[in-house]
């Protein structure tokens, strides 16, 4: 898909907020093949990032680690290091 996505799944601690809405507007910009929308677009942009953020949140907050799983080590977090 897109290499900038990062798997977020079983990450610890917890993936942020910013780093699923990182995520979030990658996938967007892949989707909408735009970087920055124009003006036009912008707000039916912004809501799309918000929704595919909340509904990542939804999916990372409900599904089931199992003991063993390798954890993610999202970009973001090796970068600060």
């Amino acid at each position: 898909m897109c290499r900038s996505i990062q798997q977020l799944r079983g990450a610890e601690p917890p993936a942020t907020d910013d780093e699923v809405r990182d995520a979030a507007l990658q996938y967007v910009r892949k989707l909408s093949g735009y970087r920055t929308p124009a003006a036009a677009n912008h707000e039916v942009f912004e809501a799309a990032i918000d929704a595919v953020a909340a509904s990542t949140r939804e999916l990372l907050d409900a599904l089931v680690v199992t003991p063993g799983s390798r954890p993610a080590d999202p970009v973001q977090r090796r970068l600060r290091r």
